[in-house]
């Protein structure tokens, strides 16, 4: 298992600053772009089933409310005590 994982998708509640409406995406490539909440709930839970801490950043210029166009998760692997 590695130290650290860094996984990064498109903030959604951002698109419409790039002139895009509900569900359409940035980039046709894109599996999918999650609001901060939905990316939120998904990391925590995947820490949580492999042991793993998590902080959630921001890329990017932010917006009140809003965010930034990009947002981060940083997994730390923790540490079994023996």
């Amino acid at each position: 298992r590695p130290q650290h994982v860094v996984v990064t998708t498109p903030n959604a509640e951002y698109n419409p600053y790039y002139g895009l409406g509900v569900g359409e995406r940035r980039h046709p490539d894109h599996r999918f772009e999650w609001t901060r909440a939905r990316f939120q709930a998904w990391a925590g839970a995947v820490a949580k089933q492999y042991k793993y801490a998590v902080e959630y950043r921001m890329v990017g210029e932010q917006v009140n409310g809003v965010g930034a166009p990009t947002q981060l998760a940083l997994f730390t692997r923790q540490e079994v005590a023996r």
